[in-house]
């Protein structure tokens, strides 16, 4: 990886890699070699979760990198079972634990889970762990615009970032100008659709042309778009593969035809009726 990684301003003016490394359904036993594999590639942005049960692998990956925490940003994800105002501060303190941090760079509120009605509660807590110092910013996940509003309506802290499922075959469009329209960063979550969308023509097409490979030509059209990505993989070549895709550009033309696979083609859950 020869060119710099560009970065994105959130809305409160810190500063985030625009492409990180996400730990998914990655087994906590396997997590650190990933992550370490990772980091030595030059991720320097990690994302896990409570409720993917590996952030103690991240905290081992972390210490044995050797790498300044100044030079990290770490994200992981406030469970729905744990929404609530004092029951998220307990979680956030358990995650923190497990990671070995003094403070996190950006904690998210992983789903609406609007049965239980708990996200608004939930996010007075993020904005006191912010107004605390103990993470440097606070967003949501797989947030619908009406979800949004609600946040937005307490008339306090804007989310930096709402991470949701966005590749070219799940688009998200209406979702993403909402985030615009109100400041805060689109981050994609199974940006490459679950290697769904890697033997479509039109991508392997634009990837011939470019001498990349599918991954990179996908992760460059949400790149290009000024979305934050998190690819994942556990496999060292992949892992590598798909952060060196800082030197090349699309065509307009290029992005627009990725941009016609469009197929409401989901591969998580709905936010809409999802509680975990």
């Amino acid at each position: 990886m020869s060119t710099p990684q560009p970065t994105i301003t959130l809305n409160n003016g810190v500063t985030m890699p625009q492409l990180g490394f996400g730990v998914f359904k990655v087994p906590n036993g396997e997590t650190a070699a990933a992550v370490s594999t990772a980091l030595s590639a030059g991720y320097r942005s990690i994302d896990t979760a409570a409720a993917y049960g590996n952030e103690q692998g991240v905290r081992q990956a972390i210490e044995e990198s050797g790498i300044p925490r100044a030079d990290l940003f770490v994200t992981t994800k406030l469970w729905n079972s744990d929404q609530g105002y004092d029951s998220t501060l307990t979680a956030f303190d358990t995650s923190l634990g497990k990671l070995g941090l003094d403070y996190l760079d950006l904690y998210l509120i992983h789903w609406p889970a609007p049965a239980a009605d708990r996200y608004v509660d939930s996010w007075r807590a993020l904005e006191t762990l912010h107004r605390d110092g103990r993470v440097r910013a606070i967003g949501v996940s797989n947030f619908l615009p009406e979800h949004l509003d609600r946040i937005i309506d307490l008339g306090g802290v804007v989310p930096a970032v709402n991470q949701i499922e966005l590749h070219p075959a799940l688009q998200q469009r209406e979702i993403e100008a909402a985030n615009q329209r109100f400041g805060i960063a689109t981050e994609a979550w199974s940006p490459l659709a679950r290697a769904a969308v890697l033997t479509d023509p039109v991508v392997t097409e634009v990837a011939a042309a470019h001498g990349r490979t599918a991954a990179q030509v996908v992760l460059r059209w949400h790149l290009q778009q000024g979305r934050i990505v998190i690819p994942k993989s556990v496999n060292p070549d992949r892992i590598k593969e798909n952060i060196d895709v800082f030197d090349f550009d699309l065509s307009t033309g290029e992005i627009d035809a990725i941009s016609s696979l469009e197929r409401d083609l989901r591969t998580g859950p709905h936010p809409a009726t999802f509680n975990g």
